[in-house]
């Protein structure tokens, strides 16, 4: 039995792992796969996969193009969500801001430098035509930290996925001023080399297992009102999301994928320069 631990945020997008794991689809192969949250997000993950506490992330797209370029020892094997993330802006429900254009001077609540959070702060700070330079952040490591800082006055905004926050905005602890969605595909998978180098076959059949699941996610039984209950979301935001969201039924990721993305990040100022575009990517499918 190979033992894999993978990672990913706790949230709708992942479920088709929650269910594959539940029905034992790994260890039929000879595959111990063991999931682990990360309500820190992308940040918190880039940081595990670099000290090999996991082996396998479902991370947001922007977050470990910068990373890798930063010498994370991983590489990208393939988009696990194909559609933008949309991303929600947060002022606290007391909160004299009215509109994104009123928060050109004010502080962000961000999850981690690197992060999702950040960089699209960052995004949206370009939108806008704000000197990004002089952006302001306040660390909070998670949503929860978002939603104390928010409350208490220690940030003014903060951006998160739109409908992980809507029963936040619906029970009055936010107010959700506009939406920025991600200029590039949203959630990827990436496998630490080592691990790649060591298991490619046993992360191929991991790949084939959830791209499996996928392929026909929407069509599961009553999957909005599993989704609604298991995540606490109104019915008619799950229904509204399933509308939106499309996953990658094990498509390789390509090298055009990662330029054009890295092209927006430089334009952006979120990284300094492009690289190699190969550099990046694990082709699965030779």
């Amino acid at each position: 039995m190979t033992n894999l631990k993978i990672g990913g945020v706790p949230e709708h997008f992942n479920y088709p792992w929650y269910t594959t794991l539940k029905n034992k689809e790994y260890n039929k192969q000879n595959i111990n796969l063991r999931w682990q949250d990360y309500p820190g997000g992308t940040g918190a993950m880039c940081k595990a996969l670099r000290n090999g506490e996991v082996d396998i992330a479902i991370v947001l797209t922007e977050g470990i193009i910068k990373d890798i370029a930063a010498g994370n020892p991983s590489k990208i094997v393939q988009t696990f969500v194909q559609s933008p993330l949309i991303w929600g802006i947060h002022v606290g429900a007391k909160s004299t801001f009215k509109n994104s254009k009123d928060l050109e001077h004010a502080t962000i609540a961000i999850s981690r430098f690197g992060s999702g959070s950040h960089l699209m702060a960052i995004v949206n700070a370009y939108n806008q035509g704000w000197d990004i330079s002089k952006l302001k952040f306040k660390v909070i490591g998670n949503l929860q930290g978002g939603i104390d800082a928010l409350t208490n006055g220690e940030a003014d905004y903060f951006m998160w996925e739109h409908f992980t926050t809507k029963p936040l905005v619906d029970n009055g602890t936010f107010r959700r001023i506009a939406d920025c969605p991600t200029p590039w595909p949203c959630f990827v998978i990436a496998v630490r080399n080592e691990v790649l180098e060591n298991n490619f076959n046993e992360v191929k059949k991991v790949l084939d297992i959830i791209n499996n699941e996928t392929k026909d996610f929407k069509k599961t039984k009553n999957i909005d009102k599993i989704l609604a209950e298991r995540y606490e979301q109104q019915l008619e935001d799950i229904q509204e999301w399933l509308k939106i969201t499309e996953w990658n039924a094990g498509k390789p990721i390509t090298k055009n994928i990662i330029t054009r993305t890295q092209n927006k990040m430089v334009q952006f100022n979120v990284i300094d320069e492009k690289k190699n575009s190969s550099s990046f990517i694990k082709n699965m499918y030779i």
